[in-house]
């Protein structure tokens, strides 16, 4: 199979932006409008032509193909859908039309969303703050080009396992709605329950609430490669427990940290960086302490179940309203454990809780089925891709 360069097989758009009135509006795509998962334009912007980027002059056609030329988004790839033809591209994208005559545009677009292209685009990028490729450089990368008759059954291939994918990724966007669905009809604003506090709801233990160790009391120089775990912003960051990157600390270290013990059940809230994101700790947790980057909450479940509370802080309107305005105007935008304690909770019975928790985690369980398949999609989806351009498929 012949490998061509880009730039002989597609047209590089640039500034190419008729003029246009200060006054008028227009939608301008910019790199925080790709799902870099999904590959796809999820979201634009309406500005005004006065405000547009001096730069910003790329006028986009349906199906022009974008690759984001600044890290950490190099594989930020996707196609202009038909809603967004005639809007402004940033200037971190390449954008490319495909000649029809030599490339075929999904074809296009399978390579430059692979694995092998993203790879090389990563090992390229120069640049100390804000490492890049320039147009150039991705024009001059080389695609492997069978004839048109190949470039369209491979592309129909890829084009068929990657709806696929689409269809699992929406299928848990509904569950995540019926989620939502399922609190708001039970706990919604227009539902009336006494008004109590965190405070009101954790267990008589002392430090209910608390955060991890501070300062010299927990030094990055002492995290080891096993030990006991210690749990920060990525393990919630989702909303749902997940282990990402892993810590942790020596025995003898935990000894003296064991007041920041997390249980199964605790809810854990990130206070710093991304904030407000939260996760129940689950049964299998190993012996585990948190950063001073979480907030640890232990309950007295026979008040308040942790499920329950978990999706108040995140939906419910009274939680989402006293954090806007606590958190506003702070000089780290952070929050902290008075802040989380005096959180209003307009308060269920414990049987509508259990009923919710039921609910939920039947949702959860279906969720985790089509996370599962997703993840075998995906793996079947790169191993098409590999085989597909290297004339194997």
């Amino acid at each position: 199979m012949r490998m061509v360069p880009l730039g002989e097989v597609v047209t590089a758009v640039t500034r190419s932006d008729p003029a246009r009135s200060p006054g008028e509006m227009f939608r301008y795509v910019d790199l925080s409008a790709v799902d870099q998962a999904a590959k796809s334009i999820t979201d634009h912007k309406l500005i005004l032509g006065s405000e547009a980027p001096s730069r910003a002059r790329q006028v986009l056609r349906m199906d022009d193909i974008l690759v984001s030329t600044v890290r950490p988004n190099l594989n930020g790839v996707a196609r202009v859908p038909k809603h967004l033809e005639g809007s402004i591209g940033s200037t971190g994208f390449c954008v490319m039309r495909p000649n029809p005559h030599e490339l075929n545009g999904s074809y296009a677009f399978h390579w430059v969303r692979s694995k092998k292209f993203i790879d090389e685009m990563v090992r390229k990028a120069s640049g100390a703050s804000y490492p890049a490729v320039s147009d150039n450089l991705v024009l001059s990368s080389k695609v492997p080009l069978p004839d048109l008759d190949e470039q369209r059954r491979i592309a129909a291939i890829l084009d068929k396992a990657d709806d696929l994918r689409a269809k699992r990724r929406e299928a848990l966007v509904h569950l995540d709605t019926l989620t939502q669905s399922i609190f708001h009809d039970m706990f919604g604003s227009h539902a009336e329950f006494p008004l109590l506090t965190v405070s009101d709801l954790v267990a008589s233990t002392k430090g209910a609430i608390r955060t991890g160790p501070f300062g010299s009391q927990l030094l990055t120089s002492e995290f080891t490669t096993a030990g006991i775990a210690v749990l920060g912003i990525d393990n919630a960051v989702d909303n749902k427990f997940s282990w990402k990157q892993r810590r942790y600390i020596s025995l003898e270290k935990y000894r003296e940290l064991s007041r920041y013990t997390v249980c199964p059940g605790d809810l854990i809230v990130t206070i710093m960086g991304t904030l407000g994101r939260c996760a129940v700790i689950p049964d299998d947790i190993p012996l585990a302490i948190n950063t001073k980057h979480l907030c640890c909450i232990t309950l007295d479940q026979s008040k308040c179940l942790p499920e329950f509370l978990h999706s108040y802080f995140l939906l419910h309107p009274t939680a989402k309203q006293f954090l806007g305005q606590t958190t506003k105007g702070s000089i780290m935008g952070g929050l902290n454990m008075g802040i989380i304690k005096n959180l209003p909770v307009k308060l269920p019975p414990l049987h509508l809780q259990q009923e919710f928790a039921t609910r939920v985690a039947a949702v959860e369980r279906l969720k985790d089925q089509h996370r599962t398949q997703l993840a075998a999609l995906d793996s079947l989806f790169a191993s098409l891709q590999h085989r597909a351009f290297g004339g194997e498929l």
